[in-house]
């Protein structure tokens, strides 16, 4: 992939041009995007500081995948892709589960509204 990103903000711990060449790509279900990056993208910049790499998407043509673009050194972009895939594991794995969970908290809340043996 030999084409640099069309971002204006590259981030100031990426080192141009060296950075931006070969970049990690992982393909993420778009109904994950925003339990992962806030609504909006909003959580995206924290991502990026914290993993001292730059994030670009890039929606698919006729998928429901989107593509996560991962620039950075070596080790970073590394690093940065196994965090997003265990990420996006966990949130699939929530959101099959969603019912289930939405459940038992409705049973756990119900519970503790229970009234003691000495409210009774």
């Amino acid at each position: 992939m030999g084409t640099l990103p069309k971002r204006k903000d590259i981030p100031p711990w990426l080192k141009v041009p060296e950075d931006l060449k070969d970049p990690e790509v992982l393909r993420v279900q778009t109904r994950l995007l925003e339990a992962m990056f806030g609504p909006d993208g909003s959580r995206i910049p924290y991502i990026e500081q914290v993993s001292k790499a730059m994030l670009e998407l890039k929606a698919l043509e006729s998928s429901d995948f989107t593509e996560v673009v991962v620039y950075s050194s070596y080790m970073y972009k590394l690093r940065t892709k196994w965090m997003l895939q265990s990420m996006a594991e966990w949130h699939r794995q929530r959101q099959e589960r969603g019912e289930t969970i939405g459940m038992l908290k409705l049973e756990e809340a119900m519970d503790a509204l229970e009234l003691g043996p000495w409210m009774k």
